[in-house]
């Protein structure tokens, strides 16, 4: 059921492949924060958190997606 939904294409392409660049794009803009909030600019710490929140839960997904297709469920 779930390696279906991985493998719905868009485009041509699976979904956990733009799962996967929404993940990389979401953790990229996590460093970039940090970056600006503890060098440059004054952006709010409290959105850190929530970004890599939101990465993590990315990549879970897409965890859940590659499992899926490795062991067939």
């Amino acid at each position: 059921m779930i390696a279906k939904i991985a493998y719905t294409l868009i485009w041509g392409k699976p979904l956990i492949m733009y799962w996967w660049i929404l993940t990389l794009l979401s953790f990229l803009t996590t460093a970039t924060l940090w970056m600006l909030i503890h060098r440059w600019y004054r952006i709010p710490f409290k959105l850190h958190p929530i970004v890599a929140t939101i990465s993590l839960l990315l990549a879970i997904i897409h965890g859940l997606f590659w499992l899926s297709i490795y062991l067939n469920f």
